[in-house]
């Protein structure tokens, strides 16, 4: 794949644009929005950008900066889960935190926003106490965001716990969308206010990119990405007013603006921000060298969303106005979901092999195929032959002995009790590993794993857990058609 983002000019411009707001206030409270770790969706759709950059910017800052990480108290009481880890908020929090300690960053706290006494929301706050990390509470205010003198008061978010914060940069973020960034942040700048701190807050953003078109496919993949959320892009009109400038932003932040406009001038005196583009300090759309490299990265993302949604609404776990609004956005851009080759590919396999079938397309566009055996689920078979491929070996040689495969799978059955002989792909990483240590060619596939990593890949059925979760360690690619195993399927 053709690089498209200048990763190295970002880090720079991003990191002093920030610089440049911290030095308007006293304290300034960043909003962190998207993914800060592991931002795969922005690498995906912008082939160069490194799903770490973000941290690798603010590590740039580690000495003026501390961290904040909100969790929605609803979030903790429906055990809502991370869509690409499927690890839930209250466990993610933890990590979050876990893992900013580790690069080094200070982590004042966790705040647990709209608390309204969610028994689970309770054994939480008290989980969190007993391993002695601070956190903290805030409320629902009667009117929010609309009665702003109400929510601008002692009544307001004078009730809600402060957070007494001691660096000039503050990230808040969170385990994902709705986790309450951008009220704590104003909440912290009011208490702040009232505290004589003359705190200010920005918005970190990444997606849409202002400086582009707004029908640009990267644009468009963000929507694709946010279509459960109902986001819709638009050109920011009070942008437009005051700079006479076209600048995109999306509906949610256009429409909150005014509100927001008001929040600031009654804690601050006056609004420092004349649209909601001023808002946010998003360098990416300057950082774009290969314009049609990110156009097509762009269009290959909407498809993966779209079969990636077919399977959350077969689950219940999606609206068909979600799949409806990722087919109008196809519709556009004039693409279908048979342009994923290596699905058409997978079914291929699965039609002549006449059972369940997995494909991957290597980086020089060649297409590696695996069926499922009562050895080998399909996935297994297909990464097998790719690692095959990608060492130059011989397609005939076993790379792992059935010495290795039978007890294994004898183990799975008559001993733990299962029905499923076939090594998933995590069992089959172990087998392949163990015949390493006495098979050279075994050793030389094992060396071509990394080379797995942001490869697409298909399959014709819905995979289990399991191997769902390996594959995205392996950093492939994946989607699946809506078929269940026990499916009647039609080959």
């Amino acid at each position: 794949m053709k690089l498209a983002f200048n990763n190295d000019k970002y880090l720079k411009l991003q990191s002093e644009k920030i610089l440049e707001r911290i030095e308007s206030f006293d304290k300034l409270y960043l909003e962190f929005g998207g993914k800060l770790f592991d931002d795969e969706h922005a690498s995906r759709v912008l082939p160069g950008f490194l799903p770490d950059s973000k941290l690798q910017m603010l590590l740039n800052l580690k000495d003026k900066a501390e961290i904040i990480i909100t969790i929605n108290a609803n979030d903790i009481e429906n055990n809502k889960m991370r869509g690409d880890n499927e690890t839930s908020y209250d466990v993610e929090s933890l990590r979050l935190k876990k893992a900013f300690e580790d690069y080094g960053f200070y982590v004042s706290g966790l705040i647990i926003t709209q608390f309204d006494n969610q028994p689970k929301a309770i054994k939480y706050i008290k989980y969190l106490d007993n391993l002695n990390i601070q956190n903290y509470k805030t409320y629902d205010i009667e009117g929010y965001p609309n009665n702003v003198d109400h929510i601008i008061s002692k009544d307001g978010f004078g009730r809600n716990e402060r957070l007494k914060t001691t660096r000039p940069l503050v990230v808040v973020t969170g385990p994902g969308p709705g986790s309450g960034k951008m009220a704590t942040c104003l909440s912290q700048m009011y208490l702040d206010h009232e505290a004589g701190i003359n705190a200010g807050y920005a918005k970190f953003e990444t997606f849409p990119i202002w400086n582009i078109a707004l029908k640009h496919p990267v644009n468009m993949a963000y929507e694709a990405a946010t279509a459960n959320l109902d986001d819709v892009n638009m050109i920011d009109p009070y942008h437009l007013d005051a700079y006479g400038e076209l600048a995109v932003n999306y509906n949610r932040d256009v429409e909150a603006f005014p509100i927001l406009k008001k929040m600031f001038e009654k804690i601050m005196g006056t609004c420092p921000y004349k649209s909601p583009t001023d808002m946010g300090v998003n360098m990416v759309g300057y950082c774009i060298e290969d314009e049609e490299a990110a156009k097509t990265a762009s269009k290959e993302e909407i498809i993966r969303r779209y079969y990636n949604t077919l399977i959350d609404f077969r689950f219940a776990k999606e609206s068909y106005h979600a799949l409806e609004k990722i087919e109008m956005l196809m519709s556009q851009l004039e693409i279908s979901p048979e342009d994923r080759i290596v699905a058409v590919k997978a079914r291929d396999k699965a039609k002549t092999s006449k059972t369940e079938a997995f494909s991957i397309e290597l980086s020089n566009g060649v297409i590696i195929s695996g069926k499922k055996s009562d050895l080998l689920t399909a996935p297994s078979a297909c990464i097998l032959n790719a690692l095959k491929r990608l060492g130059k070996l011989d397609d005939e040689i076993l790379l792992i002995s059935p010495h290795i495969i039978e007890p294994v799978s004898k183990l799975k059955t008559k001993s733990l009790g299962g029905n499923e002989t076939s090594l998933s792909v995590n069992e089959m990483l172990i087998a392949l590993s163990i015949s390493a240590t006495t098979n050279p060619l075994s050793h030389m596939a094992m060396e071509q794993i990394e080379k797995l990593r942001g490869l697409d890949a298909h399959s014709t059925v819905i995979l289990e857990d399991n191997q769902r979760r390996m594959l995205r360690k392996l950093g492939i690619n994946f989607t699946q058609d809506p078929v269940l195993h026990h499916d009647e399927y039609e080959y």
